[in-house]
């Protein structure tokens, strides 16, 4: 092409970039159940395509075109968000087998620099891995998995560089400094060293990126030996190490059942023990402590209870109650000590933690946090033989807090409170815990935040919510929301059926054949808000992201009227097709979740919800819908259709618009700075609906 066509091309591309793109449509029909669906945009599912990627290029140009304007506005909250973020920070440091572990960041630096001190925090350090060193020349990384070998002498990480999770291996000989030569692709990232220092497991993935096998392979051979083979395509599995390192941990999963093996950690290459063989509908987890097995099991037990069993004796008939199961408390997990059992428990909605001495002479207490809302969970507690549990604490108010408890005196170390530079003072801001009535009589809670000065009625909501897989959406600290509530927004949460905020009920009563509980509860909690005076029709906006964009994308269509604009990142939206197309990662594995549509009763159903199918002609609120090129969880058409598929049918004027990271997957960009330009970008969305954009004078 001539100098001349390129500019004359650009041109026109310039003049017509107030158009919003329209996508061509090709008629492909798909017939299941006797029953015939027409999807006119399923040629944007290849990605290899100069089509394809002109596409969502031309979208990319109509964000910039419409959100032009705002682009000083997105630097100032681009400049606002990171500038709260400590240029120099480091994590709170762990003990394990004779160093102190941590890492940390440097003034302008993307990536973490990991690093360990041996013996005690004023020897020198030792830099493990430095990740913006690793970066270079990439568009995207991440290091993941680091595990040095029991002798300290070997370091295993894995990196990903385009943001599909598939991670390959690497070693670094920490006495030398060197790179090994070996490396080992497309792994999950997870790697676990058996105590001989030589062996180790790790866990690959299958063409639709499923973690299907569990591979051993001996430092400086050649050879990878298949250890197990996770053939059911609805189970997953991986591996990992017992926090005592006696054993070598093989874990099967799927949505309602697991299974796990072990073996002597101190024999690589032994037999794998099975602890209880899968059942459909039995969830189990494990822990070892002495002569035992822990077990916290759904068994007879909806909210789960707690068992154990003898090493020997591991089957569900020699399983013995520990802490029985309890209607209104969900067992979340344990941590196990050499004088304390901690149990994490959730009550009403609030996350417990319940320290009971082995001593039964000694009585049982909950740690008392003394606010009306927050998360509290457990944090990194490698020792057995401490009094010291280590948690993580935060609330709508207060920012990320690690504390080290004392078990037995009961005093609290606060170790590290995140820092918001610049200042931050809590007492500015008020926390709520709400609950909306749902139009079938249930509560739902809603958490919100607020500046104090804001006055009392009709302020502009952005409403947040997940609610799905069980994922408790609990409260949160974030100085990057605070570029909101500055200027009157109120943040709130809605826990939705289909988290388990509530116990385990409240999940079960969100998925499958009850997944449009999930749905309605949070047009209701929409509803409540305005109609208690918090905010109006005119200024609530809903967000969700992966699972929580499909709740945006029912949402849009159930009631476009109760939202002025919808946020929706890497959305997954085609529901029907995705999980008919077991190619995709992640769909057979999700049958227990959503359903498998191959069954009637469960496509026809599906098919009532599914944002993508249920697209009509009416009115529908703005919207911002944002994926990554490369994301192995919801693939980037899915958004792509969908969208193209509302700029056909939808009857308003309202804005619309997509944004396509080409060089990111799932999670955005990788960095920790450049991430908040998304975030920035969807903050000036919000401020450009309301029409309080600031401009230059």
């Amino acid at each position: 092409m001539s100098r001349f066509c390129i500019v004359l091309a650009m041109f026109f591309l310039c003049l017509n970039a107030e158009e919003a793109p329209k996508a061509k449509r090709v008629k492909k029909e798909m017939t299941i159940h006797e029953h015939t669906r027409t999807d006119y945009y399923y040629w944007m599912r290849n990605r290899e395509s100069k089509e394809v990627k002109d596409y969502l290029n031309a979208e990319n140009a109509y964000v910039d075109s419409v959100m032009g304007y705002t682009k000083d506005f997105q630097e100032k909250l681009f400049k606002e968000i990171t500038g709260r973020i400590p240029q120099t920070d480091k994590s709170v440091p762990y003990f394990l087998n004779g160093y102190y572990y941590y890492s940390r960041f440097s003034e302008g630096q993307e990536y973490p620099i990991y690093c360990r001190k041996k013996g005690s925090l004023e020897n020198k350090e030792q830099i493990l891995i430095d990740a913006n060193k690793l970066a270079e020349g990439h568009s995207f990384y991440r290091a993941a998995g680091l595990k040095v070998s029991p002798n300290n002498a070997i370091l295993a990480f894995a990196e990903d560089t385009l943001g599909r999770r598939k991670y390959t291996i690497r070693f670094k000989n920490l006495e030398t400094g060197e790179m090994r030569k070996e490396t080992i692709a497309n792994t999950t990232g997870s790697v676990v060293w058996a105590n001989d220092n030589k062996t180790l497991y790790y866990t690959v993935k299958d063409a639709a990126l499923r973690a299907y096998k569990i591979m051993q392979y001996q430092l400086g051979s050649e050879e990878h030996k298949e250890i197990y083979h996770e053939k059911d395509a609805t189970f997953s599995t991986w591996v990992s190490k017992s926090k005592s390192q006696r054993f070598i941990i093989i874990g099967s999963y799927s949505t309602l059942s697991q299974e796990y093996r072990v073996m002597d950690a101190d024999k690589p290459g032994s037999e794998f023990h099975v602890i209880q063989p899968r059942k459909r509908n039995l969830e189990y987890s494990i822990a070892h402590y002495g002569d035992k097995f822990y077990i916290l099991t759904n068994h007879e037990a909806q909210n789960f209870r707690l068992m154990s069993a003898p090493l020997d004796k591991t089957t569900m008939e020699n399983w013995s109650e520990v802490i029985a199961h309890r209607k209104d408390v969900l067992l979340e997990n344990i941590e196990i000590f050499a004088d304390y059992l901690v149990v994490q428990e959730r009550k009403d909605g609030l996350t417990h933690l319940h320290i009971v001495p082995w001593d039964q002479k000694q009585k049982d207490y909950f740690i008392d946090f003394g606010e009306e809302t927050y998360t509290v969970g457990l944090d990194v507690n490698l020792e057995f033989n401490t009094k010291i549990l280590r948690y993580n604490y935060t609330s709508l108010t207060t920012p990320d807090s690690v504390v080290d408890f004392n078990m037995d005196n009961k005093n609290k170390n606060l170790l590290k409170q995140r820092e918001v530079v610049g200042g931050y003072d809590a007492s500015l801001y008020k926390a709520e815990r709400l609950y909306a009535t749902a139009r079938d009589g249930v509560k739902v809670p809603v958490s919100l935040v607020y500046k104090k000065s804001l006055r009392k009625e009709h302020n502009p909501l952005l409403l947040y919510a997940y609610g799905s897989y069980g994922y408790s959406m609990d409260v949160y600290f974030s100085s990057t929301r605070l570029s909101l509530l500055d200027r009157g927004v109120i943040f709130a949460i809605a826990h939705i059926r289909g988290g388990q905020e509530m116990g385990r009920h409240w999940y079960e009563d969100g998925k499958l054949l009850k997944k449009k509980n999930t749905f309605t509860d949070f047009i209701d909690c929409g509803k409540y808000l305005i109609e208690n005076k918090y905010t109006t029709k005119d200024m609530l906006f809903g967000e969700g992201g992966s699972a929580g964009g499909l709740l945006m994308g029912a949402v849009a269509n159930m009631s476009p009227q109760t939202f002025k604009g919808i946020l929706a990142s890497v959305p997954f939206v085609d529901v029907v097709t995705t999980m008919l197309d077991d190619s995709i990662p992640l769909t057979t594995g999700e049958y227990d979740e959503w359903g498998n549509p191959n069954i009637k009763k469960y496509y026809d159903y599906m098919l009532s919800y599914s944002p993508y199918d249920q697209v009509t002609a009416q009115d529908y609120p703005a919207m911002l819908v944002t994926t990554g090129f490369h994301d192995s969880q919801v693939q980037y058409w899915e958004p792509a259709k969908w969208v193209a598929k509302l700029r056909h049918h939808k009857t308003d004027d309202n804005v619309l618009l997509f944004q396509t990271d080409m060089t990111s997957g799932h999670s955005g960009a990788s960095g920790r700075f450049q991430r908040y330009r998304s975030v920035a970008l969807e903050y000036a969305f919000i401020f450009h609906l309301l029409g309080q954009v600031p401009q230059k004078k």
